[in-house]
């Protein structure tokens, strides 16, 4: 009776023991995913106008300002302003170019500047000052480049840059300075990275930081650092360089808030869409992956940021243009009902 006894309990104690090793085991992924699960994402006003993917952004205090695109059918020239503060959109004087998707913008000292694109049959070339005071456009001076879409462009506080894209034969990796006070375009020398389009950008101090982007097809993994001081380039570590990056895709956007940067959404290849967000410290030069996007997986939508706030906009997904609006919290932990 002895024997059969221990015979029906040892069995038992092992379910137990495996059992609570079970437990421990799921309790500890759990916690492992709550790690990685750093960075919220709440939703705000959506959009007033018509859904869209490819337009211009640029911010100048605490509104974001956003024009252009394509809606799948038309190419547009409608311009709106998305107040943080307040969360709502207005809407403002129209582009008096021809309607376009994938300019570019850039700001100095409180104006936006906005110009190349596609009209749908060719490349543009042309450039305007928006006056946000006035709510006012001006023509200025054409790019000093080749006609072209997709490029990229940030600025300093006295110039603009623009660089990269796609002039309707050729992918391009040259880099254009625009002097407001001359109204003159100074080609630039110095980048070694890739020939490419639909790249993207972020800017901490002075330093601006360029990846993604493809050209014949292949997405690109090099990652450079602009000095605008020195206007000098800097080579990085690829964007591939650690097996655990998921980085590498075109069409993106790019912001950056308390020291920190970020590429997130995109077109990661063969007709994909990512939701994924990655984060950038400058001061190791590595990344690491925050809580994804919160909205539906995305190419060319458009960002809106601030020192301390950061939006994400609008963008395609397939067939379908998107016209929602989340502002994104880095560094709290993830909360699917806000």
């Amino acid at each position: 009776m002895i024997k059969q006894k221990k015979a029906l309990i040892n069995p038992l104690l092992k379910l137990a023991f495996l059992s609570v090793l079970a437990m421990l085991w799921n309790s500890c992924s759990s916690d492992d995913d709550g790690d990685d699960e750093i960075g919220n994402w709440v939703d705000r006003s959506i959009f007033d106008g018509t859904p869209r993917s490819g337009a211009f952004a640029f911010t100048i205090g605490n509104k974001g300002y956003m024009g252009t695109g394509y809606d799948g059918d038309d190419r547009l020239t409608d311009v709106w302003s998305y107040d943080m503060e307040g969360n709502f959109w207005s809407q403002l004087a129209s582009f008096p170019g021809t309607p376009r998707s994938s300019a570019v913008a850039f700001t100095i000292n409180g104006n936006g500047y906005v110009g190349l694109g596609y009209d749908g049959d060719d490349e543009l070339g042309d450039f305007y000052r928006f006056n946000v005071g006035s709510n006012s456009w001006d023509s200025i001076a054409p790019f000093g480049g080749s006609a072209r879409r997709g490029s990229v462009a940030f600025n300093s506080d006295t110039n603009g840059y623009v660089g990269t894209g796609f002039d309707g034969d050729n992918d391009r990796k040259d880099f254009w300075r625009y002097n407001p006070s001359t109204d003159s375009w100074t080609e630039l020398v110095g980048f070694g990275g890739n020939k490419r389009r639909d790249a993207t950008t972020f800017t901490i101090g002075n330093i601006v930081y360029l990846g993604t982007g493809e050209t014949n097809g292949q997405n690109q993994t090099d990652f450079w650092a602009f000095d605008l001081d020195s206007e000098s380039w800097t080579p990085l570590l690829d964007l591939d360089d650690d097996d655990d990056y998921n980085i590498i895709r075109s069409n993106a956007v790019g912001f950056s808030m308390e020291g920190k940067g970020y590429f997130a959404t995109g077109d990661t290849g063969f007709g994909g869409t990512s939701v994924d967000v990655w984060e950038y410290d400058p001061s190791t030069d590595l990344w690491d992956q925050k809580t994804s996007y919160e909205g539906t997986s995305r190419e060319g939508a458009v960002a809106f940021y601030t020192s301390s706030r950061a939006f994400i906009a609008l963008g395609r997904s397939g067939t379908l243009y998107l016209d929602d609006n989340h502002e994104f919290f880095p560094n709290e932990e993830e909360d699917e009902d806000d």
